[in-house]
């Protein structure tokens, strides 16, 4: 490969459009490359990418490679990782930015085998090293109760970044990049697998990703019951609900629902932790909060060390007084 330079996003899209995880990527790799004085190229992968390029553009990209090709129109590890392998050797990046998603976890890996490097994974923030140049990643240990940062010397330095982990830029339609045709050249013949059938999950009202404000209900509820009790505050509130992982592993509700370092990441404006003692795992999924509001009996839990605001207090008392004030709030 040619001289390593720029940071390059592997973007993902969701119906034509940018998914959430992209922009983060991107508003990172702007911040990276105006530390190295380079630029950023995104790369698109699908069938119909529509108006993701010029997106991803103004969201903070220079140069958007795009590989359209039927092939690629949902994700498959075999034509993927080839497609990234050619495009890779041929833009030659310092470094390669994927989502800690179901696609970029797998894909990862593959790439830095591939390319005969080292693959980072679940990284919670980057930085440029001033004298050397290399990306330092720093990412959770020990289930959250500790950080560590690792560095690679080997290019190009891959890494996959947690969601929510990273701020995108507010998108600039006025932004100026050229965007590049790459040809896939995909070996059918490759291909191992074939997608017979895509569910795609049902999310009644806001979804968990998304929200501004959720409200989560941990083993303290005591039972499928009490989350009713939680919905009619979110509902209020216009807020998702979620779920520490007790409630989803004793069936309480979906798995869907958990917030977890095995469960969803939120950054969420408010956060309601209603009956969670606060566990490291939990809060590595709900840590990026701007606010956290804890409600748990025990004065002594985990959570109160992270709430910028708790009531130590029963939750079946403290959650319909709190409902009915932000009703008669809203009505007002």
């Amino acid at each position: 490969m040619a001289e390593p330079k720029d940071v390059l996003v592997y973007g993902e899209t969701i119906d034509g459009k940018l998914a959430s995880i992209t922009t983060e990527l991107l508003g990172c790799a702007r911040r990276l490359a105006d530390e190295l004085k380079e630029g950023v190229s995104c790369i698109l992968l699908g069938s119909k990418l529509g108006e993701a390029p010029q997106s991803a553009i103004a969201y903070g990209a220079d140069k958007v490679y795009i590989a359209e090709d039927q092939l690629l129109a949902e994700y498959q590890n075999d034509s993927y990782v080839a497609v990234m392998e050619k495009a890779i050797k041929e833009i030659s990046p310092r470094v390669v930015l994927l989502g800690q998603t179901a696609a970029g976890r797998d894909l990862a890996p593959r790439l830095a085998f591939r390319l005969g490097v080292i693959a980072g994974m679940d990284a919670l923030d980057l930085n440029i090293d001033p004298s050397t140049k290399l990306l330092q990643q720093t990412r959770s240990v020990y289930g959250g109760n500790a950080r560590a940062t690792f560095v690679s010397e080997a290019y190009p330095q891959i890494t996959t970044v947690r969601q929510k982990a990273m701020t995108p830029l507010a998108p600039d339609a006025s932004r100026k990049g050229e965007i590049v045709p790459f040809k896939a050249e995909l070996d059918v013949a490759k291909i191992r697998t074939k997608i017979i059938q895509t569910v795609k999950e049902e999310v009644a009202g806001i979804k968990l990703e998304d929200a501004q404000i959720i409200v989560s209900g941990g083993r303290g509820i005591g039972g499928p019951d009490g989350f009713k009790q939680l919905e009619e505050l979110a509902k209020a509130l216009k807020a998702a609900v979620g779920s520490s992982r007790p409630p989803c592993d004793n069936g309480w509700v979906p798995d869907t629902m958990q917030v977890g370092l095995t469960g969803k990441i939120v950054s969420p404006e408010l956060y309601f932790a209603v009956g969670i003692s606060g566990s490291s795992q939990h809060l590595a999924g709900c840590s990026g909060s701007k606010t956290i509001v804890a409600i748990n009996k025990d004065p002594e839990a985990n959570i109160f060390k992270e709430a910028r605001f708790g009531v130590v207090g029963d939750w079946k008392q403290v959650i319909p007084a709190l409902t009915q004030k932000v009703k008669e709030l809203l009505a007002s």
